[in-house]
């Protein structure tokens, strides 16, 4: 009896996890306008120097 429950427990989780990594047209545009307006931002105030440029660049790469 739990072996069932365990197998089925496991698929649960799996189907849930593929599901996660799909992206719907919505948040492919909402990417888009993100680097557009990280574009924007580069353009009006750009970094002052190495460190700054590579700190946007780990901020944008974390998604902060």
């Amino acid at each position: 009896m739990r072996k069932p429950l365990m197998i089925a427990a496991c698929a649960v989780m799996l189907a849930s996890l593929a599901a996660c990594h799909q992206e719907g047209p919505a948040e492919k545009a909402g990417q888009s306008l993100d680097q557009a307006g990280q574009k924007v931002q580069d353009t009006l105030n750009p970094p002052q120097g190495p460190a700054q440029k590579a700190g946007r660049s780990v901020d944008r790469a974390l998604g902060e």
